[in-house]
């Protein structure tokens, strides 16, 4: 009986020093194949979508015509959009607001838009020769309105005298930029900055992407909206926006990428 028992009190010490062992050469080799947790990346800018604006739905811009340097548009604001008076929900939005109200925003190949405030006017020179020209209406505080019927994109020949000989619809994709522009002075305009972009021809839902560099940092965009820009250093920016098909690859179109400067400045009157 002695015998029976002491042959038991060993295979059970044997069978659990067994064990130990293959837990212990486990856990060595788990502690050989961890791996290093790549660091963690930090952008120094955030992009933070707009909140829903006032929705223009049947605001037209319906066409353009230019006769010896006088160019008219035709405006139909329908129930409710109107050139020169303020979006009611300017207060609301914490961004640079313009005065004047709302606008065309006219874009002549890559250079910054010229904001007008009625529909007809005479003081945006366009020189002679071929050109491509972007219209859309804009609000107050110089957001564009997205909508199809909200905008003009024509390739045109400008006579020496200021008038257009032809136009065509614009019918490739093609990326505007429209703001930031300019000079934004003073902590309300400079913490929060519009990045406002405009779209033809594409509308981001087949794929193609919009890759935003502010100063050199990257941002991929797959909504077409606009977005705060907020952590920007004072003095000189530079944002460039590239129109990307659904392989990562820049699209093969005019004015793509473009790039833009602007600059954020302190107001003196603050820190008195």
């Amino acid at each position: 009986m002695r015998s029976i028992i002491f042959l038991f009190s060993f295979l059970f010490i044997f069978t659990a020093c067994q064990d130990g062992a293959k837990t212990t050469e486990s856990t060595d080799k788990k502690e050989e194949t961890k791996e290093t947790p790549a660091p963690t990346v930090t952008n120094k800018y955030t992009l933070t979508p707009f909140e829903a604006s006032t929705a223009y739905p049947d605001a037209k811009l319906e066409s353009v015509s230019m006769k010896e340097g006088k160019i008219d548009f035709i405006v139909d604001g329908g129930s409710s959009y109107k050139l020169g008076q303020q979006t009611p929900d300017a207060p609301q939005k914490n961004c640079a607001n313009s005065v004047k109200g709302q606008h065309i925003h006219v874009l002549v190949n890559d250079q910054p838009y010229a904001a007008r405030y009625t529909a007809s006017f005479d003081d945006l020179k366009i020189e002679a020769g071929e050109h491509n020209i972007l219209a859309f209406l804009s609000r107050s505080y110089h957001e564009s309105i997205k909508t199809p019927d909200a905008f003009l994109a024509i390739k045109t020949a400008i006579h020496q005298n200021g008038s257009m000989l032809k136009s065509a619809k614009i019918t490739k994709p093609m990326v505007w930029y429209s703001r930031p522009k300019g000079t934004y002075t003073g902590k309300a305009a400079t913490e929060k900055v519009m990045l406002d972009f405009y779209l033809v021809n594409t509308d981001l839902k087949n794929g193609n992407k919009v890759k935003a560099e502010i100063n050199g940092e990257i941002h991929m965009i797959n909504n077409w909206q606009p977005y705060y820009i907020q952590g920007l250093p004072m003095g000189k920016n530079k944002i460039t926006l590239s129109l990307l098909d659904k392989d990562g690859n820049l699209v093969k179109t005019e004015q793509n990428p473009i790039s833009r400067e602007f600059t954020l400045a302190e107001d003196p009157t603050e820190k008195m």
